[in-house]
């Protein structure tokens, strides 16, 4: 029996080693996690912030309508006024009928699927 015993000790503390290694992986990747949701709000604030010094408050409002329909086309079209920001290629602030010459230039780019049925 007491070999029985020993081998029941040696299983029973591998399995304690294996939880708690697990929980530490657990508690890393949560970390992990808790940084990289940190870093994302940081940078849409930061992207807030650069907006709301670029863009007229019309414009600003049209985008925020336009991202409950369309969020990749607005994420592109604020990442490209951005860009054109710190490049120095903005002159005073982007008004909305500039957004919405942009728009359609960027609506434009966008290929048309047509589909044919016989």
């Amino acid at each position: 029996m007491s070999d029985l015993d020993e081998i029941r000790q040696k299983r029973m503390a591998e399995l304690q080693a294996q939880q708690a290694a697990m929980q530490n992986q657990q508690q890393q990747a949560a970390m992990q996690a808790q940084q990289q949701e940190a870093q994302r709000q940081q940078f849409e604030a930061q992207k807030k912030q650069i907006l709301g010094q670029i863009m007229t408050s019309e414009a600003r409002d049209r985008l925020s309508n336009l991202k409950l329909t369309k969020p990749e086309l607005v994420e592109q079209i604020e990442l490209q006024l951005i860009q054109s920001a710190q490049a120095g290629s903005l002159r005073g602030k982007v008004t909305d009928d500039q957004l919405k010459v942009l728009l359609r230039q960027i609506a434009g780019q966008k290929r048309e699927i047509k589909i044919t049925r016989k």
